[in-house]
């Protein structure tokens, strides 16, 4: 049985896509950055921990694999996580306004004797945002639990004048690479 270590809709409707029939965990993992510590390994460590917190959840069904994800916005070295409010969600679109960012998604999968893993890494350059447009965006509160105070597959598709890499990796879970894992554990064909 497959488990998805995560209550994010977004994440749920990707994994629909691939047809696969699972059960979703809540867990409570701190999303707390390490002093000196990369951007993609905080990503994947993150994942690895909210996986790592299902497994212990379904430990009573030895074939239980559990699905674990982060995705994180990335200027320079600077991780922009979920804004604290729609102040903070204007500043990370304001900074991000007119330049390339990197958006990581890490994708851990565990069982009880098995794990494996995999490293998204996706270029988004936003075009020029001004004041006005980044106030309608955020009075329309789409930013809220979102990385990096945006979400590709809404409004502020229209803000991005480049995508190289995962469209479902920048939403928060990539499918090409997650259906290579999952095919991994015999969990898809």
């Amino acid at each position: 049985m497959i488990y998805l270590a995560s209550q994010s809709p977004r994440r749920r409707e990707l994994l629909d896509q691939l047809g696969l029939d699972y059960g979703v965990l809540e867990v409570v993992v701190p999303e707390v950055r390490l002093p000196h510590e990369p951007p993609e390994d905080y990503v994947s460590r993150v994942a690895r921990e909210k996986a790592g917190a299902g497994l212990l959840q379904v430990m009573a069904n030895a074939r239980a694999v559990v699905l674990g994800a982060d995705t994180e916005v990335v200027l320079d070295d600077r991780v922009y996580g979920k804004p604290a409010d729609a102040r903070d969600a204007r500043r990370m679109l304001d900074e991000l306004s007119a330049r390339t960012h990197r958006v990581i998604s890490a994708v851990w999968l565990l069982s009880a004797d098995r794990e494996e893993h995999v490293l998204s890494v996706s270029e988004v350059r936003f075009a020029i945002l001004d004041d006005a447009t980044i106030q309608a965006y955020v009075a329309g509160m789409e930013w809220q639990g979102k990385a990096g105070g945006y979400a590709i597959q809404g409004r502020a598709a229209a803000f991005i004048e480049h995508l190289a890499g995962s469209y479902s990796g920048v939403m928060g879970l990539p499918l090409y690479e997650t259906a290579q894992l999952l095919k991994k554990f015999g969990a898809l064909s």
